[in-house]
């Protein structure tokens, strides 16, 4: 199969953009304090940020069962693979600047490049994803009611400790603006990949159909995702920091 780009999985990816860049927004605006939010605990903002994550993550794990199945070399896999990492620490960098107290050290791009990896070396397990996906979910809830049951006596805070924590295992939520560790978050990647297989297998016409110019343009920022995902934050900060400004 020769390797391609499919729009419609672009423009799924799109969405999740936009739909990011539209939480960043009211985020900033409450960061800034031109509107009042609780987005640490707020259902409504918690529930929207773990819907863009899964759905940035169903789409990377599709993404990989896709490239698996075209024959993508591994020299191809670690170019992109470098740019991932190599943007996890522009944004722990970033961050920090303006989070010394929160930043980010394991968020999405930093879960994504380790998840990369593990998907990348499993993607050709098929239907056994489906599994691998639902066990790993579930081992971050398992864990954590052992740790607040006590059950994992000291370890639990070898496991909430930050050289641990990448893990997901945790009883304690780190400080930090960002978190995204390996469970649930590779069950989740997981399952696109199984999905991913399952649409190459079952429906391709899927993958191939002719999208309307909306989905279109959003195909179009799916490709430059990372480009975007950089470049977005630093753009909002600027235009609500400039206007809480001018508004003082």
């Amino acid at each position: 199969m020769t390797s391609q780009r499919f729009d419609s999985l672009d423009a799924l990816r799109g969405l999740a953009m936009v739909w990011m860049t539209l939480f960043h927004f009211v985020f900033d605006l409450n960061h800034f304090k031109l509107v009042t939010q609780d987005f640490y605990r707020d259902p409504f903002w918690t529930w929207q940020r773990t819907l863009i994550v899964s759905l940035f993550l169903l789409c990377a794990g599709m993404g990989q069962a896709i490239a698996t199945a075209q024959g993508q070399s591994w020299r191809r896999f670690w170019r992109r693979w470098a740019q991932v990492a190599g943007a996890a620490l522009l944004v722990s960098a970033g961050s920090w600047l303006v989070f010394p107290n929160s930043f980010i050290y394991f968020g999405v791009l930093h879960g994504l490049a380790l998840m990369l990896i593990v998907v990348r070396l499993t993607a050709h397990w098929g239907r056994w994803l489906w599994l691998l996906g639902a066990l790993a979910i579930a081992s971050r809830f398992i864990a954590e009611s052992a740790l607040q049951t006590g059950a994992m006596g000291q370890f639990a805070e070898t496991l909430n400790s930050m050289r641990w924590n990448w893990l997901g295992w945790i009883s304690q939520k780190p400080v930090t603006e960002d978190y995204v560790p390996l469970f649930p978050w590779l069950g989740v990647m997981w399952w696109g990949a199984a999905a991913g297989a399952w649409i190459l297998q079952q429906r391709p016409q899927w993958l191939v159909q002719t999208l309307p110019a909306p989905a279109q343009t959003l195909a179009w920022l799916g490709r430059w995702s990372l480009s975007y995902y950089l470049l977005h934050q630093p753009v909002l900060i600027a235009l609500v920091g400039g206007l809480s400004l001018l508004l003082k």
